[in-house]
């Protein structure tokens, strides 16, 4: 083989490199934009299928909020339904500013900065009526779970500092995370600010799970 035609083997080789790469690039491209599509469909087919969940306060015997009722509107396609809820507080306590003989960040995350609390020990809720136990909800069932009034922190003292508690949260509602599972779906974990009023919320579009 001649100089002319080992230099033209090179360059038909050096082509061919080049030619394969670009072609493995595109398809490593058209694989990414293929699973990015994938998983956009994904995200919208999982906010589709957020549950619908109505939720209101009341009682039976006419106490104001002795209950949380829940009723899982649907869809029913999701089957059984997982429910769990968390207290959510105000707002984020645990940065405030720590004065000498104040309360800690571990005193204060101990509040239930709201309202209402569950019943500790009742329908599994925890001790500090913080969260609830999970319940197991079909489309169309409806449950209620106790909830209590949630309990002044140490620091309001004096014999007015239940009355400046009720003041200050009393008439906040009952904030949550709805955290929901269903079989074959990724979880969902769902705001809803609930009113002391009777009024209904209903959960969703949702802020999707991990």
């Amino acid at each position: 083989m001649g100089i002319a035609d080992t230099s033209i083997a090179a360059a038909s080789a050096a082509l061919s490199g080049v030619a394969a790469f670009a072609a493995w690039r595109a398809s490593k491209e058209a694989n990414h934009t293929a699973s990015s599509v994938a998983q956009i469909e994904r995200d919208r087919w999982h906010n589709d299928l957020t549950p619908r969940l109505r939720l209101w306060m009341g009682s039976e015997n006419q106490q104001r909020g002795s209950h949380l009722y829940i009723r899982f509107e649907g869809p029913a396609s999701l089957g059984r339904l997982q429910v769990r809820f968390v207290v959510r507080d105000d707002r984020d306590h645990s940065q405030d500013v720590e004065l000498a003989g104040g309360p800690t960040a571990e005193t204060r995350a101990q509040v239930i900065w709201g309202p209402y609390r569950f019943r500790p020990g009742i329908d599994r809720a925890d001790q500090l009526g913080r969260t609830s136990g999970t319940i197991l909800l079909e489309a169309a069932d409806h449950t209620r779970l106790a909830v209590d009034p949630s309990v002044r922190p140490d620091w309001y003292e004096g014999q007015d500092g239940e009355v400046r508690w009720r003041r200050d949260y009393g008439s906040l509602p009952m904030r949550l995370w709805v955290e929901c599972e269903a079989l074959g779906h990724r979880p969902w974990r769902l705001p809803a600010d609930v009113p002391d009023s009777g009024d209904h919320v209903i959960t969703g579009p949702a802020i999707s799970g991990p």
